[in-house]
Parts: structure tokens; C-alpha cells; sequence
């Protein structure tokens, strides 16, 4: 059976793998809005990526790697609130934050090279000028 092109990104199978251990961490959690928001964010990462992979163009692609890179960001919060409210132990949390925010930059990565560019945060100027008046 022939391997899809998603299948062979690091960057999928990483977020694949953070998925299982985010499932695996919250299998006991007995708060389950909180586990059912959890684990969808980290799920959508690696669906998003092969839907993206699955598309024809790479303005089509790039469009599902921003939304799995916005989840990474979703879920990244979720595990700092889990790890805050004891849901999650602290140092486990941080290796899954650790994880996610690797994730997200490779994704960032991906999207340069399918698209050109990615939104990041803007640098703050200083103005040599005095406020306008």
C-alpha cells in the first residue's frame, strides 16, 4: 500500500504521537469537558496537517496548517490550565508544552515554504519622533 505524502512529515507523526500522550495523561481525568477539549485540540494538530497534505493547492494546504497550528495553540493553553487546576501533573505538562511548541514551529516552517510566509508577532518600533500632536 502506497504511503501518502502526510505520512512521511516529521511534523505529523510527532503531533500523531503528542495526541496519544495527551489521551493517554487524561484517561483518568474525571473532568470531562475539560479532557473532551483537551484531547480534540491535540487531535485536530495531526488531522489538520493530513487534510492539509490531502488538498491540491498549497494556499489549500497552507489554510489547514494555520488551523493545526492554531490548535497546538489551543491545546498548549488547555494543558497550562490542566497543570494549574491538577489535572495534569506539572512536569509532565511541561514536557507536552515543550512538544506542542516544537510542533507549532515546525508547522510555522511548513506554512513558509507552502505559502511564503506566516503571521508572526510584530516587532515593536521605537519612534525617534515625540507622540503626534
Amino acid at each position: 500500500m502506497r504511503q501518502l505524502d502526510f505520512e512521511k512529515l516529521d511534523v505529523w507523526k510527532r503531533s500523531c504521537r503528542l495526541s496519544c500522550d495527551v489521551y493517554k495523561q487524561m484517561d483518568s481525568c474525571k473532568n470531562f469537558g475539560f479532557k473532551d477539549q483537551l484531547t480534540r485540540s491535540a487531535l485536530s494538530i495531526a488531522s489538520n496537517i493530513a487534510e492539509g497534505e490531502e488538498r491540491e493547492t498549497a494556499n489549500e494546504s497552507a489554510r489547514f496548517l494555520y488551523i493545526a497550528k492554531g490548535s497546538a495553540g489551543e491545546a498548549i493553553t488547555q494543558i497550562y490550565i490542566g497543570i494549574e487546576a491538577g489535572f495534569i501533573d506539572k512536569q509532565i505538562g511541561l514536557a507536552l508544552i515543550k512538544e506542542a511548541k516544537e510542533i507549532s514551529a515546525m508547522l510555522g516552517a511548513l506554512i513558509k515554504r507552502r505559502k511564503g510566509s506566516v503571521r508572526e508577532s510584530s516587532p515593536e518600533y521605537e519612534s525617534d519622533k515625540g507622540p503626534r500632536s
